[in-house]
């Protein structure tokens, strides 16, 4: 099933409670056989023709105050982000992921890198909705900070990479060190981090849902590693460069490293530009790292006297 549909239904189960699954089972289950049963809505839904967006609205439409929010929204969100003709199937996937939570199997299945952040990436779509944008900025913050920590930390890397270590086990980790110092959103996030992304992609799923909040928010994320550090002059009009760039606000982040002697090295999404010493010098010594060379005019093993014995 869609990545982004499984993070979105694990984040929409998780803030409705074990209590209103079986609710939630109910009401998918109904929405499901109402698609089923009406061949005029089913044709809409299922009209290759249809862009998903209009799909949601249309169910949004529909289903108002006759069910749940919950089954609301996460019926509208799965009419959208999948393909047409795979409407019908989702809504069934739905109901029974839903019953499965409800019992107690939420273990999330393995997916490649990139499905994985998806699969986080539709859970933050989730958590997004009804942010305002002060609350994304915190959020930001938030997961920016822990992903520093993280990052920073080998033994609790280390932890929270350890595929032998029970889910449940980092899951608890993460909320020891976060529950009652970040708002609740921000604890479901870096949780959802350790259960919907790879183990070993820990850092990498912080930095990820940092720039996607960014990004919901209208920014985009420039990672800045810098030899000294950058005066708030310097910082604006970097940030304004950058954006010309990026074509968008720009924000950045920086993190000192005195190991690249000078300058910065710089990161917008697959966006690189190395401005460092470092850089400049690593490049120098692959130029001039000699590859089998030789004086030219004399062959390889001889000297210039048998070079010249050979022409008399």
């Amino acid at each position: 099933m869609n990545p982004s549909l499984q993070g979105y239904t694990a984040a929409v189960a998780e803030a409705a409670g074990p209590a209103a699954l079986g609710g939630l089972e109910a009401d998918l289950e109904a929405i499901e056989q109402l698609v089923l049963a009406n061949a005029q809505l089913r044709a809409a839904l299922t009209d290759t023709a249809v862009p998903g967006p209009a799909r949601r609205a249309v169910v949004l439409d529909l289903l108002d105050g006759k069910v749940t929010p919950e089954a609301r929204r996460l019926a509208a969100y799965a009419c959208m982000v999948v393909a047409a003709p795979e409407v019908t199937p989702a809504l069934g996937w739905v109901s029974t992921r839903v019953r499965h939570l409800s019992e107690g199997q939420d273990d999330e299945p393995g997916l490649s890198l990139m499905q994985s952040r998806q699969r986080v990436g539709g859970f933050a779509t989730a958590v997004y909705e009804d942010m305002s944008t002060a609350e994304l900025e915190s959020l930001e913050d938030d997961l920016f900070r822990f992903a520093r920590i993280v990052a920073a930390t080998p033994s609790l890397r280390s932890a929270l990479a350890d595929r032998d270590l029970d889910v449940a086990a980092r899951q608890g980790l993460v909320t020891q060190l976060l529950e009652g110092k970040v708002p609740a959103a921000s604890l479901a996030l870096a949780r959802f981090a350790v259960t919907g992304g790879r183990a070993r992609d820990i850092v990498g799923t912080l930095d990820f849902l940092v720039e996607l909040t960014a990004q919901a928010r209208g920014w985009r994320i420039a990672r800045v590693r810098a030899a000294a550090p950058i005066e708030e002059p310097q910082r604006a009009e970097l940030a304004e460069s950058l954006g010309t760039l990026a074509g968008g606000p720009v924000e950045l982040q920086v993190e000192m490293d005195e190991s690249l002697l000078s300058g910065a090295l710089i990161r917008i999404g697959d966006l690189q530009v190395d401005a460092t010493a470092r850089g400049r010098i690593d490049a120098l010594r692959e130029y001039f790292t000699p590859t089998g060379w030789e004086p030219a005019g004399f062959g390889r093993g001889h000297s210039s006297q048998d070079q010249t014995e050979g022409a008399e």
